[in-house]
């Protein structure tokens, strides 16, 4: 869905490594950019544009132990912005912003873990960029997108490898670009195409995980989400047992019936299940299923 007025970029590096580049290229010295600190990765963007310019944390989630991503009333913007950067999906904790954010500021959005996992308004953005490893292909590379006429704000008298009018100029290949990745970036958007495109892959995460939410609701409180209901990933299912002791034997009785990764990020604890695109239904059904017979036998 994207016109003839936008960059596509394949960067090595990762997601962090645009936390970076973005104020590197789009951030005056003398400027402020907006950005919302709604997780783990969106706090540790803020840290990287901080050696560039000024911060305007516009929304501060530490307050609420990033239980949920705000509403306009929430938002302290700065009139004049250089740009205002937000994450679409935070992994750690399990949110997500059903809509779009409004800003008079140009918009940056990090999707490393939802980029094609719904369909998505990408005209109101002027940069999009995700890291591969979640939806789109192997890690190391990079997924940018740039308006053409915001790319051309950026500066370029930057080393080379930090400048996107340079990579653009190059077409990505401004030095040996990491071929396999992107050949295997280029094999995913197929599979995304023949299963249907955006929005089959937007009813199949929310069926998948409205499966896993509903054995959270259902369990009389023996498993609380970490997320607000109106903030739920459909990539990332967040939630806790009673006690760690709990936790730590949900994960290993879960990993004795194939189930692995459950473990919590460690800044979160608790439960995690990550159902990016191709995790299958029957795996959330798997899981939902052991949810229940767990918390029978131990609630």
């Amino acid at each position: 869905g994207l016109g003839d007025d936008w960059e596509i970029l394949f960067i090595q590096g990762g997601a962090t490594t645009q936390f970076a580049m973005m104020p590197m290229n789009f951030l005056p010295a003398d400027g402020t950019a907006d950005y919302l600190d709604t997780g783990v990765w969106a706090h540790k963007s803020i840290a990287e544009a901080r050696h560039f310019g000024n911060v305007n944390v516009a929304f501060d989630g530490t307050q609420c132990n990033y239980d949920h991503v705000p509403g306009s009333d929430e938002i302290n913007q700065t009139e004049g912005a250089a740009y205002f950067h937000y994450c679409s999906n935070n992994t750690v904790f399990g949110t997500r912003f059903e809509n779009i954010p409004d800003s008079d500021s140009p918009l940056i959005c990090d999707t490393s873990s939802e980029m094609f996992g719904r369909p998505f308004d990408w005209d109101r953005h002027c940069a999009i960029y995700a890291g591969a490893q979640k939806n789109l292909g192997p890690s190391g590379v990079a997924l940018v997108l740039l308006k053409k006429d915001f790319a051309e704000q950026g500066r370029t008298d930057l080393p080379s490898m930090f400048c996107y009018a340079r990579h653009s100029k190059a077409g990505s290949r401004l030095n040996t670009p990491p071929t396999f990745g992107i050949y295997m970036m280029g094999q995913v958007f197929n599979w995304i195409h023949e299963q249907g495109g955006l929005t089959e892959m937007e009813r199949r995460n929310s069926e998948k995980s409205s499966i896993i939410y509903d054995a959270i609701d259902t369990s009389g409180g023996f498993y609380t989400g970490l997320a607000q209901e109106s903030s739920r990933s459909h990539m990332n299912v967040s939630f806790r047992l009673p006690t760690e002791e709990l936790d730590d034997r949900f994960v290993e009785e879960a990993a004795a019936e194939k189930m692995d990764g459950l473990k919590g990020h460690r800044d979160a604890g608790g439960i995690r299940a990550s159902i990016y695109n191709a995790f299958p239904r029957e795996g959330c059904e798997c899981l939902a299923s052991f949810m229940k017979e767990f918390a029978a036998r131990n609630g």
